[in-house]
């Protein structure tokens, strides 16, 4: 049976997963249109949104964790347009 993980840890995990997104290296050769370069930020940033996807809907949520997992929806979001759209 799979190991339960805390909300914090959830949350921690998440936003550690959008820095290393915005930390992985852009090809020199063919810049931020490389396809496996896009493949592995979004592959990254699925993951951070996954491990909070759920923490909303459960009783135990507060107000403000409900608040602080929207703000890593969109620091999420604000990542994948900075590294990928520009």
């Amino acid at each position: 049976m799979a190991k339960l993980i805390p909300m914090a840890e959830r949350m921690t995990r998440a936003r550690g997963l959008i820095q290393k997104a915005r930390e992985y290296p852009v090809p020199e050769d063919t810049g931020k249109g490389d396809f496996s370069y896009i493949a592995q930020v979004r592959d990254l940033l699925r993951q951070a949104r996954d491990f909070i996807k759920f923490i909303s809907y459960t009783p135990s949520a507060t107000a403000e964790i409900k608040r602080e997992v929207q703000a890593i929806y969109a620091e999420a979001e604000q990542a994948e347009k900075d590294l990928l759209h520009k």
